[in-house]
């Protein structure tokens, strides 16, 4: 890319092959095996994010949970599979579109229920402060800039422990 090829700068900012974004395998048996990369990175957006993932046959690729500040899209590309939402075991295949609002009505996860590989495209707003709650294990997530705390609900302290 040069300054005398604005097409090919606006390419480099602008768009993304799934085919090709670079990919890691995230595995943490017995549960959890995907594959995936973000599509979003490096470029010129600041609002929305995006990844390509790939569950393995059984597996899936996070822990049942809610955000309070992002939403979430999935559009299931290839296979099948089941959505845990709200306590539902809903089924899914290629061509689904899955639109999960922010806050503890649809808590969810993807899981491969098949014997073939699901591949999905994960789009979500960026939130700059989320928290993020996990109900079967009893987590809650803080994410801010610098800011990364997981911890159990009802673990905190009190809120004028160590003040004056």
């Amino acid at each position: 890319m040069t300054s005398s090829d604005p097409a090919a700068a606006l390419r480099d900012r602008l768009i993304r092959n799934f085919n090709d974004v670079p990919r890691e395998r995230f595995v943490r048996a017995p549960r959890y095996d995907t594959e995936g990369g973000s599509l979003s990175q490096g470029t010129a957006a600041t609002q929305l994010g995006a990844r390509i993932e790939v569950l393995a046959p059984g597996q899936q690729g996070c822990p049942y949970h809610y955000h309070h500040a992002e939403e979430e899209m999935f559009v299931v590309l290839q296979g099948e599979g089941t959505l845990r939402v709200a306590g539902e075991l809903v089924p899914i295949r290629a061509g689904d579109t899955i639109f999960i609002p922010a806050g503890p009505e649809y808590p969810h996860h993807i899981i491969n229920t098949s014997a073939a590989p699901l591949q999905i495209l994960s789009v979500s707003t960026q939130a700059a402060v989320e928290v993020c709650v996990y109900p079967d294990s009893g987590k809650v997530g803080s994410f801010a800039p610098g800011v990364r705390l997981l911890q159990h609900q009802g673990a905190g302290v009190d809120y004028w422990d160590g003040e004056a």
